[in-house]
Parts: C-alpha cells; structure tokens; sequence
C-alpha cells in the first residue's frame, strides 16, 4: 500500500469527492492510502504542496497560475470545483452592492482564491477596492460566514450550503457570480510537476480512484448527502439543496477532469483586476497537465 500526503481547505463541499473516495475505498482499490489534511488558510494548502509535505493538495486554481509565473513547478491535474458555486452574501443591514461603500468584506486571500471574484463584480459596479471598500483576508468560508453573522464583515462569498443557510436567516444575496461566469476554475487537483513525473504510476491511481468518486458522487445522492453530512456537520436539508445544485451544474466534472474554460477565466479576471507584470503564460493550457487523468480514464 503506497500513502500520500493531500492537503486540502477546511470542512467545506468543496471535499465531498475526496471524502468519498475515502469513505467509498475508491483509492483502497488502487493500492493507496491516503493522509487528508484539512486547513483552515489557502496559502498554507499551497505552500504545503510547495515545500513537499504533502504530494497532492486540493486548493485553488490560482495558486497554481501565480506559482507558474514565478517559475515554481505546480500543476493543475484534475478538476474540483470548475463553476462556481457561490453567492456573494451580504449582512442584513447590506440590501445593494451599493450598500457596499465603506464597507469590509471578507476574502479567502487577498492574493487570490475569491478575492478576484469579488474586486470584478464590484469593479462594474462602480466600486474600487481599497478606495471605495475594504477587502480583508479572513480564510475560507467557514470563517467567512462566522464572521458575517458576528459582524466583523458586512459581506463575503458564501458556498452552498452555507448560501442557503444564511438566506433562511435573514441574510442578504447581492450577486451570483455563475451567472456573470458560466465557468470559473476555483479550486482544482494540485502537484508538483516534478515529483509527478517521479512517481507517474502512483498519480495515475490516485486519479483513477477519483474520477470513480467523481462519478459516484452524480449517481448517490443520498450516500453523498451522508458523507457530507457526517464529514462537515451541516443539517441533511441543506447537504440536500446542495447535492441539488452541485449535481444540476455539474459543479464537480463527471470525468474529473480541470475546465480549460474555467481555467481561463480565472487569468483573464486576475489580469484585469491585479497588476501582474511578471504574467509570462496567457493560456489556460500552459498550467494543466492532463496526462496522468488520461491515463487515469484510459486504464479504467
């Protein structure tokens, strides 16, 4: 039994495919035991996969574009989350996005991850970071959401099922971002080229094994209801609207696959938003690596 390291962000949705490929013995099957760590900040996700404490991490995409344009060696391997899944929700004093000026709004990073998402929608609305509102870096949306029902931010992207949480308490949706956004590669399978080509095989059949989660999540519902539930605690009711609206949007890819779409969607909104003189790869391309899902899809 080989054992890898995979990192991946809090106890959010985001993870149901890496939960049941666990639960399920998706990666069993394969010969791979796998050591999930979950954290609370993108950047220790990232930096982890960087320096080699873990060999895979399940983080976002934009991590992965900025460490390629500063010559790092990460690569998107497999998609996760490759639409959106957001509202952005705001305090129920906060009715607009107007309502917004002079206002915190809290990001996952300030470097990336949300943060581009939020400074765009904004930004046509007439709104400019920094002179028109505050972003503050709080990590990701289970600290987000604690903190907008404190107080400490007035608005903040929320995830489902914690969208539909804060709506049925009197919370406020001011934007959809899918909907300016039809695809968007937010979080993505993560590794460092090198160590990938040493050990070709050893990725192959972790993929394998989460391509079939992948494809048992769309099939079971009600089992993938049941590992969200126990895995992040939330009531069944809204594990429930979830699943609905993952499955409908195909938020997960069936074949596990990363969005070339999404994927260049996240550089053209970073590159309007963030000044990146540095910016040496403009194609979504240059930052995927889909040989070892194919070989991962071919073998199954």
């Amino acid at each position: 039994m080989d054992r890898i390291g995979v990192a991946a962000v809090s106890r959010n949705y985001f993870n149901l495919p890496l939960w049941i490929a666990l639960h399920e013995g998706m990666w069993r099957a394969e010969g791979v035991e796998v050591a999930l760590e979950l954290h609370e900040g993108i950047d220790a996700v990232t930096e982890r996969l960087r320096d080699g404490r873990v060999e895979l991490a399940c983080g976002v995409a934009e991590h992965v574009v900025l460490d390629a344009e500063r010559g790092g060696r990460l690569r998107i391997v497999a998609g996760n989350v490759n639409k959106l899944p957001f509202t952005l929700i705001g305090a129920p004093h906060v009715r607009t996005i107007a309502d917004l000026r002079g206002r915190t709004i809290g990001v996952s990073s300030i470097e990336a991850g949300s943060s581009s998402l939020v400074m765009q929608l904004l930004a046509e609305h007439g709104l400019r970071c920094s002179e028109d509102y505050r972003l503050l870096a709080v990590g990701p949306i289970l600290a987000r959401w604690r903190m907008l029902q404190s107080g400490e931010i007035d608005a903040g992207l929320q995830g489902a099922p914690l969208d539909s949480i804060a709506l049925d308490r009197g919370f406020t949706a001011l934007a959809n971002p899918r909907d300016r956004f039809p695809w968007f590669q937010f979080t993505s399978v993560n590794a460092d080229a090198a160590w990938s080509a040493r050990n070709r095989d050893l990725v192959v059949r972790v993929l394998r094994g989460l391509v079939r989660a992948h494809q048992w999540f769309h099939g079971n519902r009600a089992g993938a209801t049941r590992i969200a539930v126990e895995e992040t605690g939330v009531d069944e009711r809204y594990a429930l609207r979830a699943w609905d609206e993952y499955a409908a949007h195909e938020i997960f890819p069936r074949d596990g696959d990363a969005s070339t779409a999404g994927v260049q969607a996240l550089i053209d909104i970073s590159a309007q938003i963030r000044a990146l003189p540095s910016r040496g790869q403009l194609r979504a391309e240059d930052y995927i690596d889909r040989s070892y899902l194919d070989a991962a899809r071919a073998s199954r």
